[in-house]
């Protein structure tokens, strides 16, 4: 994990706590806004609608504030932007989250998918190919897509 996530779980998002400060559930979060981010790029144009989407997601996901929200999304874009591939973000959900966090990430990376009513082919490939990397089934992964629809 790069020096700058540390730097920045230290500052904002740990406790008081020694072991907090090393919670690698921290370095998920950052795994978690990376994957959204993912899915907002994939179709190679970024609508301001998925960037609010991305802070709204980020900020209500792990109960940060906006300023918070939008230091965790530029280390995640740094983050994305390094990586070569899904696996260093989805090891992180697969060793941190519960099965209903990985449905409920399934579930918020077709919100960001949707966020400018438009589902592009390239946004739904990313989805299925990192849900079957955090081992979510594919019922789950239509019953997100379909939920996600209709409170559209």
């Amino acid at each position: 994990m790069s020096s700058l996530i540390k730097t920045f779980f230290k500052r904002r998002l740990s406790s008081t706590s020694e072991d907090k400060q090393h919670d690698p559930e921290h370095a998920a979060r950052l795994a978690t806004a990376a994957l959204m981010l993912e899915v907002a790029e994939a179709d190679y144009q970024q609508q301001p609608e998925e960037k609010a989407m991305l802070v709204d997601l980020v900020k209500h996901s792990f109960g940060l504030n906006p300023s918070d929200a939008d230091e965790l999304i530029e280390l995640a874009t740094k983050e994305y932007e390094a990586s070569t591939d899904n696996f260093e973000f989805t090891r992180l959900i697969n060793d941190n989250f519960s099965e209903q966090q990985k449905i409920e990430l399934v579930e918020n990376l077709w919100r960001m998918a949707f966020a400018d009513h438009v589902l592009d082919k390239y946004e739904e490939h990313i989805i299925r190919r990192i849900a079957d990397l955090i081992y979510v089934s594919h019922k789950d992964f239509i019953a997100t897509k379909l939920r996600v629809q209709k409170q559209l």
